[in-house]
């Protein structure tokens, strides 16, 4: 099978990547908002736990946007769908083909 999406929806990819950046990074740093606020931690615990949710979300984030090609776009947009950084109406904007092959690969991996 080839990994490459159509041009068209390549266009798209490059639109609904940013948003699903912001999303995540948002994600993330209300992660951490959350560990600041922690009253009933001491200090030195929620920096750990601060440091752990940036690590983790650093290397998660490496993982699902590094490597910007067309080559990447369809593992990158399943990723992007299956952590909820797009929604059912961003995804609706790629081809009848590209949905139903992230939908197949959402399955495969909710079945392992």
């Amino acid at each position: 099978m080839n990994d490459r999406i159509k041009e068209s929806d390549w266009k798209t990819f490059t639109k609904l990547r940013p948003l699903a950046l912001e999303r995540y990074c948002k994600k993330v740093m209300g992660d951490v908002d959350k560990i600041i606020h922690k009253d009933e931690e001491d200090a030195h615990e929620r920096y750990i736990e601060m440091y752990n949710i940036i690590r983790d979300g650093d290397k998660k984030l490496a993982h699902m946007f590094d490597g910007f090609s067309r080559s990447k776009a369809l593992d990158q947009l399943v990723m992007y769908y299956g952590n909820d950084l797009l929604n059912e109406e961003e995804i609706a904007q790629l081809s009848a083909e590209t949905r139903e092959r992230i939908l197949a690969i959402l399955k495969i991996w909710k079945e392992e």
